[in-house]
């Protein structure tokens, strides 16, 4: 029997973190995955999805190459090659977590772990001791009630990731965050798109002016949303399906597709884990943890996606570092969620962090908003790309910064300076009095921080 001072079940961005750190701070570390290093996120979510909207923005950077005095004959795009590439991608950094678990001395070991006491996982016919576990299992997209996903034509992200042609006509059920961006990716390729959700407005959990101005600048692009609609069957046919859509209008919607996404939503992975074994609970279906990640009193943690804490690859990496360097007995600070920041990688980009200015108004507190908007930016405008604004939610009486809400041209990279903001407790006068690098986009932060101070110069 093999004894580790940490065990990790999954290597996922959260395990894998989790497990290099562990041993950097000389702990014995074994990371046990029964599918690729880097799950969902690097082999199937995050990287290759990233991968794939890139080459759907250059794709419409050709098609609109006249606007920079560039002329192009016909223009045509296979989708096979933006795979090919996002393949690569892929194996690029799995390749780089298998060399730092080597470089850091994790032990790797491949298959199906199953907890059958509080320190003893087995592995096939192999029994591994540890001191302390950590589960970052994971999740895998919920299911639609009735409606079977065939891999082909209906489909999760985890299939569709690896379908090397773009759609002709996709319905998209879903709104979020993964809806949107394949919609976004779809649409470039020529396809035509729906996207169906049910809550009144698209990528729900964000602020509603920034909702708002994402529905408005996908339908520009020929996007059909569709919000407050359910989809009520998909019915398989020759050519693809007709899919039955269910409206506020009390109209009921059939569309002929050939590809439909499901995206809504996440069931953790906790399934043979032998979770009882080991005294670890579910709640709603995920793993039970208090503040400090412990899913037992007895050496057992859980981080990421299968905590149904905030399913983000961030979350999880952070969490894991926390566990380990607790563990470790190193000073650490339990995770902020609201301040975590999120992302959408649609074109438009969306980044948030912090309070919408409903959630504070929900919470009774006193704000104040400042707004600008790209249309105002030098460097936005010389770009091309001055769609979105910078919008800041602030405490009245203290001038704290509660949220940042932005949708625009690569605004996700302008979520640091907000973030580092919030961690210091700092203020919306303070975010004024940074001095910004000119012409860069990120001087549309200090003229939003400026804005709710009534001292906006530019807007």
């Amino acid at each position: 029997m093999a004894t580790y001072d940490l065990a990790i079940i999954g290597g996922g961005p959260g395990g894998y973190v989790a497990a290099i750190r562990a041993a950097q701070l000389g702990m014995s570390t074994v990371c046990i995955e029964r599918e690729e290093l880097g799950g969902v996120c690097l082999n199937w979510g995050c990287i290759p999805s990233k991968s794939l909207i890139h080459n759907a923005e250059i794709l419409n950077t050709v098609k609109t190459a006249e606007t920079y005095g560039i002329t192009t004959g016909a223009v045509t795009a296979d989708y096979s090659v933006a795979l090919e590439r996002s393949r690569k991608v892929v194996g690029r950094l799995t390749k780089g977590v298998a060399g730092l678990f080597k470089k850091n001395g994790v032990e790797h070991v491949h298959g199906q772990a199953q907890l059958v006491g509080p320190h003893t996982i087995a592995v096939g016919d192999a029994r591994i001791e540890a001191t302390n576990i950590i589960i970052a299992t994971g999740a895998r997209p919920r299911p639609v009630p009735g409606i079977e996903i065939d891999g082909e034509t209906v489909v999760t992200y985890r299939e569709a990731i690896l379908q090397d042609t773009a759609p002709t006509n996709a319905v998209i059920i879903g709104g979020g965050a993964i809806g949107v961006e394949f919609g976004f990716v779809y649409n470039a390729y020529g396809a035509n798109v729906t996207i169906v959700e049910a809550l009144p407005r698209i990528v729900p959990k964000e602020d509603d002016d920034v909702s708002s101005a994402l529905a408005r600048s996908l339908r520009k692009r020929g996007i059909d949303i569709l919000t407050e609609s359910k989809v009520k069957q998909v019915e398989k046919t020759d050519d693809g399906v007709i899919v039955h859509i269910e409206t506020p209008d009390d109209d009921d919607l059939c569309i002929p597709a050939d590809r439909v996404l499901v995206s809504i939503g996440i069931i953790a992975n906790t399934e043979d884990l032998g979770l009882e074994a080991a005294g670890v609970e579910l709640e709603n279906g995920f793993i039970k943890v208090d503040e400090q990640l412990r899913a037992n009193d007895n050496g057992v943690y859980a981080i990421g996606d299968v905590t149904g804490k905030m399913p983000l690859a961030h979350v999880a990496q952070a969490q894991g570092v926390y566990v380990v360097e607790t563990l470790a007995g190193k000073d650490t600070y339990p995770i902020d969620y609201i301040a975590v920041p999120r992302a959408t990688y649609s074109s438009p980009q969306v980044a948030s962090m912090g309070l919408s200015e409903r959630e504070a108004a929900e919470q009774g507190l006193n704000v104040k908003v400042g707004k600008f908007f790209f249309l105002a930016n030098g460097k936005a405008l010389a770009q091309d790309a001055y769609e979105g604004f910078v919008k800041v939610v602030v405490d009245e009486s203290t001038g704290e910064l509660l949220g940042a809400h932005l949708i625009g041209h690569e605004v996700t990279e302008l979520l640091g300076e907000l973030s580092l903001t919030r961690l210091m407790e700092g203020t919306s006068v303070e975010i004024g009095a940074v001095i910004n690098a000119h012409p860069t986009l990120s001087e549309a932060v200090k003229e939003a921080a400026l804005a709710a101070e009534g001292r906006a110069v530019h807007g």
